[in-house]
């Protein structure tokens, strides 16, 4: 069973002569404990693809499963609970509450689930990101690449089954990006987590196991590392 399966799916925007089929009848499966890049053109649906796996938009027609679970038809609040209980997410930018503290950033959607982070999973996690002495610090006084490391922690907190990572270097110069990258893929291969990144960086997706190739709402191209 793949840690996500998307099967036939399709997203429309539009109707009549004027619709655009952003993804256009996809399927494709997302082994547990690998790391793969989606790439393409601009407007090619690569991030409405990333989009539709992780239940943050509708889809038009298909299914995507997560875990044995189909999330394609649940209730607003069935799907809540799975995107805050089974999957992590990074954006391009960084999403963090700018009147918290990283420590508290990186809790916060534990303590919304009414849970706490496992203490040694968040000491192991803030280490290897390199932010053990920034905890007490708002987003504000970090830099850019201390804040994506902090919402990776945040990511990585809940022990999600998948994160989704769209364009998570984006904002970052090339070091920072390296860091975070490298990061995502240790978190692969020592964690066992499921990674599915959107980029438009061939270099970003030299990092992944398996790299899909999206043009106009397709899969054009699926490779290994």
């Amino acid at each position: 069973m793949g840690a996500v399966t998307a099967t036939d799916l399709v997203k429309t925007y539009g109707a009549g002569d004027r619709s655009v089929r952003a993804v256009d009848g996809v399927s494709a499966t997302f082994a547990p404990g690998r790391f793969t890049a989606i790439m393409g053109p601009s407007g090619s649906g690569k991030s409405t693809f990333m989009h539709c796996l992780a239940g943050l938009d509708t889809v038009t027609s298909g299914s995507v499963t997560i875990g044995g679970t189909e999330i394609t038809g649940l209730s607003d609040r069935a799907l809540t609970s799975v995107r805050r209980d089974r999957i992590g997410f990074v954006f391009q930018s960084f999403n963090l509450l700018p009147q918290l503290t990283a420590r508290q950033n990186i809790t916060l959607p534990a303590e919304l689930a009414g849970r706490t982070v496992d203490p040694d999973l968040f000491e192991h996690v803030t280490g290897v990101l390199g932010i053990g002495d920034r905890l007490d610090h708002r987003p504000s006084e970090l830099s850019g690449g201390q804040q994506q490391r902090v919402a990776l922690a945040r990511a990585l907190s809940t022990r999600p089954e998948v994160i989704f990572a769209d364009e998570p270097t984006g904002n970052l110069d090339s070091h920072s990006g390296a860091e975070v990258l490298g990061f995502l893929r240790d978190s692969v291969h020592r964690l066992g987590q499921t990674v599915v990144m959107v980029t438009h960086d061939p270099n970003a997706a030299g990092y992944a196991d398996r790299v899909l190739i999206l043009a106009d709402g397709r899969i054009v191209r699926d490779t290994g590392r």
